[in-house]
């Protein structure tokens, strides 16, 4: 709850880098309301994943929120393993949790949150270092991907409570 709470009073900015991002319709409805309100919704996820059906269950999503002027940034290097989120760079937090129903109501996961500007600027500093190493998705793209993809997305996302 304080992670949908510090998005839906971010004014400037929401980084996030996660691992295995499979946001539910909350958190997608909340990100997607934060980009139009004018505020820069900026999310890295791993452009591979070590869990597959997680990977393509994520990127059902990703229609939705790139729709919403959401930017999702795909990690080009090794397994990106960051739980990590900046906004409005005062509020920060990390953590073992994932954005996603397995940390949010199966596992028993951990994480700080610190209001501290110091702190949020260190977090945002290996953020921007991640984000040159990413490739910026794009919804025209997107949405010229093979049916074949979309498919897979589409089915792995129906698992999704359980992922």
């Amino acid at each position: 709850e304080a992670y949908l709470n510090a998005i839906r009073v971010a004014r400037s900015r929401i980084r996030i880098a996660n691992a295995y991002f499979l946001p539910d319709g909350k958190l997608r409805q909340q990100l997607a309301d934060a980009s139009r309100r004018g505020v820069r919704v900026q999310v890295i996820v791993p452009q591979d994943s070590d869990v597959r059906i997680v990977y393509h269950a994520s990127r059902h999503t990703y229609d939705e929120l790139l729709a919403a002027g959401v930017e999702i940034h795909e990690y080009r290097g090794r397994m990106m393993h960051a739980k990590a989120a900046v906004i409005d760079g005062t509020w920060a937090t990390v953590g073992s949790f994932n954005l996603d129903q397995r940390s949010f109501h199966h596992n028993l996961e951990a994480g700080v949150q610190v209001v501290d500007a110091a702190f949020a600027a260190q977090v945002e500093a290996q953020f921007e270092r991640d984000l040159v190493n990413c490739e910026r998705g794009e919804l025209a793209a997107w949405r010229r991907r093979a049916w074949h993809a979309r498919l897979r997305e589409e089915l792995s996302h129906l698992f999704a409570w359980w992922l």
